[in-house]
């Protein structure tokens, strides 16, 4: 299926039904009083997240959506009947514009667009003074409104980095997750999902986005529109492949413009916690591989946690896992 995370609908929730002017006519009954009944109230749209949709295409084909109007009143006392409501399901992490809500948790329901309320009848005009009242009133008009929608994943950890730094590698190595994987740039085109089951009853959610480049907080590359599938997340993980193909290219310069591109997207997002992760490690010769590691963290002036792995070879792999693992759970809502 196509990944869709943004969208753009119509919703119109339905008009009230009109009042009615009506008088009773019955034998034996000369002079009957009012009895028309009000008009039903129009159908309201609702929002309801659903936890086994994961993308928004079908608004993206489907974008106009109307909650049916109101019957108008009848004679005799009869009221008309309401009009359907309409319930939009969207995914969990689906973020709607121009009602200001998020939609966080499975089965939470919003509503997006009240429908009207059915216009008065003339019985309800009648008085000690107006005993044959003609005033009815219209139905009032269902809420109309352009909405945005967007979805950000729920996940606990993203994975960042450049292009072919082996994300896509470590997600299917630690998950069930099946992203593509080729040896040219830019084989991810949407954000892949994977559960990472460390030990019974023990998981988190991982979320691997289409890589960064420099210049991609103005456009540059695919990555800055998935950006935002970070937002949510408990930490991140910020992939470096360690031995490029091309001598001419620097891991500590490309880890750099990574971090600049970060912070210029959103500072917030620079902020959370990050952790570095040194992949590819199975390129290096084995006597190599600590000085290459301690070079880089030198040069990259980096204080906080590091792992040299072999996402390929699964080398390394566990011991992240765990403290992953144990962060996650330490900061769970």
């Amino acid at each position: 299926m196509k990944f869709v995370d943004e969208a753009t609908i119509d919703i119109a929730a339905g008009d009230g039904g009109a009042g009615c002017v009506s008088f009773r006519r019955e034998k034996f009954i000369p002079f009957g009083g009012p009895n028309g009944g009000d008009g039903g109230r129009g159908g309201s749209v609702w929002a309801l997240a659903d936890r086994n949709i994961n993308t928004l295409i079908d608004y993206r084909y489907a974008r106009r959506h109307e909650a049916k109007n109101g019957e108008p009143g009848r004679g005799s006392d009869q009221f008309g009947a309401a009009g359907d409501d309409i319930v939009l399901r969207f995914p969990v992490g689906t973020i709607v514009s121009e009602v200001l809500t998020e939609l966080l948790h499975h089965d939470q329901r919003v509503l997006l667009a009240k429908g009207g309320d059915g216009g008065f009848g003339n019985l309800h005009f009648k008085s000690s003074t107006n005993r044959s009242p003609r005033q009815k009133t219209p139905g009032w008009p269902g809420e109309k409104k352009k909405l945005k929608l967007e979805l950000r994943v729920l996940a606990d950890v993203g994975l960042l980095g450049m292009p072919n730094a082996g994300k896509s590698t470590l997600i299917a190595a630690v998950s069930n997750a099946r992203p593509k994987i080729a040896d040219y740039p830019f084989t991810t085109l949407h954000p892949n999902l994977g559960v990472v089951r460390v030990g019974p009853e023990r998981s988190f959610v991982v979320a691997d986005i289409p890589g960064l480049i420099e210049g991609a907080s103005e456009g540059a590359g695919l990555g800055h529109q998935f950006l935002r599938h970070l937002q949510r997340t408990r930490l991140l993980l910020h992939i470096v492949d360690l031995a490029p193909f091309d001598d001419g290219v620097d891991p500590v310069k490309q880890a750099r413009a990574i971090v600049a591109e970060l912070k210029k997207y959103d500072p917030k997002l620079h902020a959370k916690p990050r952790w570095l992760v040194l992949n590819k490690l199975d390129m290096i010769p084995l006597e190599q591989r600590g000085a290459r590691v301690a070079e880089f963290v030198r040069r990259f002036r980096w204080k906080g946690p590091v792992f040299a792995i072999s996402a390929l070879a699964r080398d390394g792999l566990q011991p992240m896992l765990e403290k992953i693992q144990n962060h996650v759970a330490a900061h769970h809502d």
